[in-house]
């Protein structure tokens, strides 16, 4: 589900783009650092998006290295790393494990469990330094499998599923209970959390109806009360809110990357789909 909060890369200036890579670099070297090659594959646009944003937000100081890796054998690559890397790298793996979770729970396969048993380890270690982000995690995800098994198809049972994957994105941006602006960082996380929930579920739609998959959006598509203007007028206004709660924050540092991401970035896969 997660992958939609990337860069839309036409559109930034080549500053901004090395500059969102190092961060990119960063993230994947503090993942191979604290979890080795396991936590390296977990890497997301997502969580680089949360790092970039938490470390404008909280002015973090900002220390570059130029290394080289698998990936950039040839050339040295700069990363940047922040003290919110080592978040953003722990949410990441968290994700992974929870996505494991939910798949065993749901279809019992013997890749889930592999999964579950790979990254465990890690879980637990991150479960003692951020409980109460797994607690809500955990809440929201159970609320969620609850709705994708009722499957009633209604706008009730949609809005509810987007509300927890919502409450889910808001748990993983509370970095510091105690900010004054707490509430608009999970403000911005909660409604940039349907936007990815309603996107995924839109992308999925013609496949999961073909193979029978629970999808919140087959039932209200097969009856004709729902279409792509209705999903693209509901995907605009969690845009618009998710928009105007990062207008409200100071963040003076990456700017125009964060803007890129949330005005365009985001809509990358629905541009693509309609061949905008």
């Amino acid at each position: 589900m997660f992958g939609y909060v990337q860069i839309r890369k036409p559109e930034l200036k080549i500053k901004d783009y090395d500059t969102y890579h190092s961060f990119y670099c960063g993230l994947c070297h503090i993942l191979y650092e604290r979890f080795g090659i396991r936590g390296q594959v977990t890497l997301t646009y997502d969580m680089t998006f949360l790092v970039m944003l938490l470390s404008s937000y909280y002015e973090s100081e900002v220390r570059t290295e130029k290394r080289r890796c698998i990936v950039h054998p040839a050339k040295a690559h700069t990363e940047r790393i922040t003290d919110l890397t080592a978040y953003g790298a722990d949410m990441n793996v968290l994700l992974t494990y929870f996505h494991f979770v939910d798949d065993k729970q749901d279809e019992n396969s013997m890749k889930a469990a592999g999964g579950i048993a790979v990254y465990h380890s890690a879980y637990v270690k991150i479960k003692d330094r951020y409980p109460l982000q797994c607690r809500r995690i955990v809440r929201s995800l159970k609320t969620l499998r609850e709705i994708e098994r009722r499957d009633s198809g209604s706008e009730e049972d949609l809005k509810a599923a987007c509300d927890s994957f919502g409450r889910l994105m808001a748990a993983l941006f509370a970095y510091d209970e105690k900010d004054p602006m707490l509430q608009v960082l999970k403000g911005l996380a909660y409604h940039l959390g349907c936007f990815i929930y309603l996107t995924d579920a839109w992308d999925d739609l013609a496949d999961d109806i073909e193979k029978k998959r629970y999808n919140p959006l087959k039932t209200l598509y097969n009856r004709n009360l729902y279409d792509d203007q209705k999903a693209e007028d509901l995907l605009y206004d969690h845009a618009a809110k998710t928009a105007a709660y990062f207008e409200m924050l100071p963040c003076l540092q990456y700017q125009d990357i964060l803007r890129n991401i949330l005005y365009a970035g985001i809509w990358n896969k629905w541009d693509k789909k309609h061949k905008l």
